[in-house]
This record gives C-alpha cells, sequence and structure tokens, in this order.
C-alpha cells in the first residue's frame, strides 16, 4: 500500500498526457464547413438584421454566436451567375457560358469543392446546387461534368405532399426534407472523423408563393414592413408575408441541422456560413442591381476560430467565398482558373468590429441575360459597383427596358402581338407576357394593372420603365434606391471615384463588354430553359 501513491501519481500524468495528446488531435482536426444559402432573399429580411414580420431564429444563432457581415454583395441579382461566382471565385462575366443564366457549364471552370474533395473531404449537397446551368456531355467534351458544381446530389427523402406527415406551411414549398438528407449524408455517406463539406440550397424563397399561406400563421398585415419603392396595400403586405412564411421554412432547416450537429459534438468544429444568392423576387429587386436585389444575408459561425458576437462593416463580394474557405481547409487552388476574390480570414479571425480592413472599399456586381424577357434573347447589362455609403449602377443598354419588354410575340400565333403590358381582355396582368424579367407574383400584377392610379403610378415607372445609363444612391439616406443623385452636382466627385474604380475592376478582370473584340458575346450564348419571342426593336420608338 505504500506505493499507491506513486501508483496514483503515473496514473494521473498519464491520463493527462492522453488528454492532451486527444485535445491536441482534436484542435489540430481540419473544420468542416456547412454552407447554407436560400433562393432570393434580400438582407433586410432576417429576424436578427431587425426585420419584425420575419423570424429567423437559426440565422440569428449563428450571427449572435459568430460574425454578422451588413454589406454583403452577391455576385449579381440572379442565381445562376451569383452562383457561379462563389463556386469560382470569379465574377460571372470571367466565367463565359459558366456564368450566365440556364446556359452550358464548362468543364474548365473547376468549382472548389472538387479540390475539397480532392483533399479529403466528403462532399455533398441537398436541394439546389449551381443552377441553372446544362451539365452534360457534347462532341468535344466542353459541357461535361458528373455532378452538379455545388457536389454530389442526396435529395431522396421527400414529405408526402398532402400526407399527415407533411410538414410544410405553404402549398408551393419545396417537398424536399433538406434536414432528413443532410443527416442522411452525415450517417451514411461521411465516414465519421472525415473532414465534410455539405451544401444546403433550399429553394425558398423563390416564386411562386402559395397566395395567403401567412393567414395560417400568426401573423397580420400590420406586420408587414413596406419597402420604399412599392406601395403600401394590402395586396403587397400579403406577398411579403408569403414571402416571410417561405423564409421561416428555409431556417427551419437551418435550425435542425445546427442542433443535429451540436448533439453529435460536431456544431463547434464547423464552420457554418449562411447567406442567399440575391435579393427578394419582387419588383425593382431580384434581376436588378438595387440594394435590395444583391445586398443579401451573410453570417459566418466558428467559434474555435473566428472571435464571436461580433458585426462588421467591410463590404464583402460573394467572390471572396472561394478563397475563404480554400484558406480555411487548407486546400490549394491549382485545378481552378486563376481567383478574383481574396480570402477574408483576416477578418474573421480579428477580434474587431465596423470596419476592420479599411482597405476593402468596394464590392462588385452585375448582370447580363435573366429569363428570356427581349428580341433575340439580348439581356439588360449592367455592373455596380458598392461601397459602404454609395451605389452606382451603370446600365450599358439604357435603351431597353429593364424588367423585360412590355409586349410579346403571341406563340400561338407569331403574326400577332400580345397585349401591350400583358394586360387581357378582363383587365388582369398575365405575368408571362409582359416584364417576364420579374417573377410573376401578386406585387407585380398589382403594378401593371394599376398603372394609371396616381398613387401607383410612381412605383410603376420605377419598376418598369427605362432607366438613365448611370444611377447613384446615397445608401445611408436612401437604401431602397428611389432618388438618384448621377446628375446632383454635390455627387460629382463620388460618382467619378466610383465610375472610375469599376472600370478598373472591369479592364483588371477583363470584361468582354468592356474590353473584348465582341461586346455583345453574352447575347449569343446558348440557353437551355425555355424561351419566348419578342418583336424587334423599332428604331426612335419607346417600345424597345
Amino acid at each position: 500500500m505504500k506505493n499507491a501513491p506513486i501508483a496514483i501519481a503515473l496514473l494521473a500524468l498519464l491520463l493527462l498526457f492522453g488528454c492532451s495528446s486527444a485535445d491536441e488531435k482534436t484542435e489540430k482536426r481540419p473544420p468542416n464547413i456547412l454552407f447554407v444559402i436560400s433562393d432570393d432573399q434580400s438582407h433586410y429580411h432576417t429576424s436578427f438584421a431587425g426585420s419584425n414580420f420575419v423570424n429567423t431564429p437559426g440565422f440569428d444563432r449563428v450571427a449572435r454566436e459568430g460574425v454578422f457581415f451588413t454589406n454583403c454583395i452577391a455576385g449579381s441579382p440572379g442565381c445562376a451567375p451569383s452562383r457561379s461566382s462563389i463556386i469560382t471565385g470569379r465574377h460571372h462575366w470571367q466565367n463565359e457560358q459558366s456564368g450566365q443564366h440556364a446556359a452550358p457549364w464548362l468543364k474548365k471552370h473547376v468549382p472548389f469543392v472538387d479540390l475539397l474533395a480532392e483533399n479529403g473531404y466528403t462532399t455533398g449537397r441537398t436541394g439546389k446546387g449551381v443552377s441553372p446551368f446544362r451539365y452534360a456531355r457534347d462532341e468535344n467534351d466542353s459541357l461535361w461534368r458528373a455532378t452538379d458544381a455545388a457536389g454530389i446530389e442526396h435529395s431522396q427523402i421527400r414529405y408526402e405532399a398532402g400526407s399527415d406527415g407533411d410538414a410544410r406551411p405553404a402549398a408551393q414549398i419545396n417537398t424536399l426534407n433538406y434536414f432528413e438528407n443532410f443527416k442522411y449524408f452525415m450517417e451514411n455517406v461521411r465516414e465519421a472523423g472525415d473532414p465534410f463539406f455539405f451544401w444546403y440550397g433550399a429553394t425558398e424563397p423563390h416564386r411562386a408563393f402559395e397566395q395567403d399561406s401567412w393567414k395560417r400563421t400568426d401573423k397580420k398585415l400590420s406586420d408587414a414592413e413596406v419597402p420604399g419603392f412599392l406601395p403600401d396595400h394590402p395586396i403587397v403586405r400579403g406577398d411579403l408575408l408569403d414571402y416571410a412564411v417561405e423564409i421561416e421554412w428555409f431556417d427551419r432547416h437551418l435550425q435542425d441541422m445546427l442542433n443535429y450537429l451540436e448533439e453529435k459534438g460536431e456544431l463547434d468544429n464547423t464552420v457554418v456560413i449562411v447567406t442567399s444568392d440575391n435579393g427578394m423576387a419582387f419588383p425593382r429587386a431580384k434581376a436588378n442591381g438595387y440594394d435590395y436585389g444583391i445586398h443579401v444575408p451573410l453570417a459566418i459561425r466558428y467559434p474555435k476560430g473566428f472571435p464571436p458576437g461580433r458585426t462588421v462593416d467591410d463590404p464583402i463580394n460573394f467572390i471572396d467565398l472561394a478563397p475563404t474557405i480554400l484558406d480555411l481547409t487548407q486546400t490549394p487552388s491549382e485545378g481552378m482558373l486563376p481567383i478574383t476574390g481574396v480570402s477574408i480570414r483576416s477578418i474573421l479571425e480579428s477580434s474587431e468590429q465596423g470596419t476592420v480592413d479599411p482597405a476593402k472599399k468596394y464590392v462588385f456586381s452585375g448582370r447580363e441575360r435573366h429569363s428570356a424577357s427581349r428580341y433575340q434573347n439580348w439581356g439588360y447589362p449592367q455592373r455596380v459597383i458598392r461601397s459602404q455609403d454609395h451605389l452606382l449602377i451603370w446600365n450599358m443598354k439604357p435603351d431597353r427596358w429593364p424588367a423585360g419588354a412590355p409586349q410579346r410575340i403571341n406563340p400561338d400565333n407569331e403574326e400577332e402581338l400580345l397585349p401591350l403590358y400583358g394586360i387581357d381582355e378582363n383587365g388582369q396582368h398575365r405575368s408571362d407576357w409582359a416584364f417576364t424579367d420579374v417573377d410573376a407574383a401578386p406585387t407585380k400584377s398589382y403594378l401593371v394593372e394599376n398603372r394609371e392610379d396616381a398613387s401607383v403610378r410612381p412605383y410603376f415607372e420605377a419598376a418598369f420603365e427605362k432607366n438613365p445609363e448611370v444611377l447613384l444612391y446615397d445608401l445611408q439616406s436612401d437604401p431602397e434606391c428611389m432618388n438618384n443623385l448621377a446628375e446632383d452636382p454635390d455627387y460629382a466627385e463620388i460618382k467619378e471615384t466610383l465610375r472610375q474604380a469599376l472600370l478598373a475592376e472591369l479592364r483588371e478582370t477583363k470584361d468582354p463588354r468592356v474590353v473584348g473584340p465582341d461586346p455583345e458575346v453574352f447575347d449569343s450564348y446558348l440557353r437551355y430553359s425555355p424561351m419566348r419571342e419578342f418583336p424587334k426593336p423599332i428604331e426612335g420608338s419607346t417600345l424597345k
């Protein structure tokens, strides 16, 4: 018994060193990545950002326990080009067809997910990936890849529509059970201990919404916060509440994923990134470079590496996400085309709030084609530069209609035009007949049908009429971008500074619209989604 103290001491040392070794091994584990992206959600519409009609406890937790970014700007106000910029770390105008809506994905545009897989990560996704693109093989083998650029899909588990087990709050919500597919991936695809990258891509809150789904909740019309570019009317308020129902469904699955990872002891070793591909699917938001079209939520949680509870105002671009993820996972970028974005790891690891890197002044966005909405499938090219305080939009073809042409050729009779503005014989707007770059919506129809009403006319014109070549907005006083300051002499210096910075970026990144031999190349790319035909614009006509 006299040797018992020595034995106990030796045992304690063994336990100490054993624990230290285990702790050290745990600390050296590469981080998992859970990438979470909603479909068409503006920055302002999370409860963490202050919205009173949207409740997002999942996003709020990531923001509260991580880093919340107040100025994240999507690569484009449309889904495919924006997602392209995320996955390649390049502006959509650098990615040729692989940066355009419903076009071919070229083999040479290798996504960062492929490199993670080569670096030992188990990768997968559920829901919407990097789309809409065509991933297929042609005779030159130039369009092929085995999977969507976001990874191998796990979307087999669904709710049974109309059954007792269908928890969906609205008929238009996807039947995919995003959480159960993630759980399946974790328990049947990923081997325990291996790092993983998982892409959760909801199709919410993309149109269409079930109209008046909000009435089955405790929401009230008075709850809705109507942005200044839309009229305050019950139809608009109800549309916003239906939008909120879909955001909350997306967030519910995020909550389930966070809780699951926490139960499994994986959450704190997982970098959770939550964002959206572009802004809300309402007139004068999605598919246009205004702030509500490109300003999206972003929160990133990783308490092991990022001091939590911080709000960062630095402008962040989608092209920065790929290099950041490669940096955090120590994955070389060899195999990808040159990345334009820059890792924000130093901002994430800083303990500072507000403006962390003063040198990070500007971010960029833009668009080309969205839906088939003009003669010969022409797009509406825009290039956008944004600082913390100002937004400048360059409309490269100001003679074109920003929301799409107001009159379409009858698909049943190519010699006939459908009625102007898509108004049928009953005085109702048919969304697929006019302004088709704006998704069909009760709000859209209300604006068009009531355009002669003096109280509605300014909103109709703001959403659908042609624009000047240059638009400039002061975001501190006018986040809804209703007061164009481009010709205001007090803003002349700001305008010129932004214009020069934008041109420098476009030249450096070889935007074909600025430096290429064929500035119209974007309008020539194949489109694989349904096409619409429009009349050829008449020179000098107001209808172009």
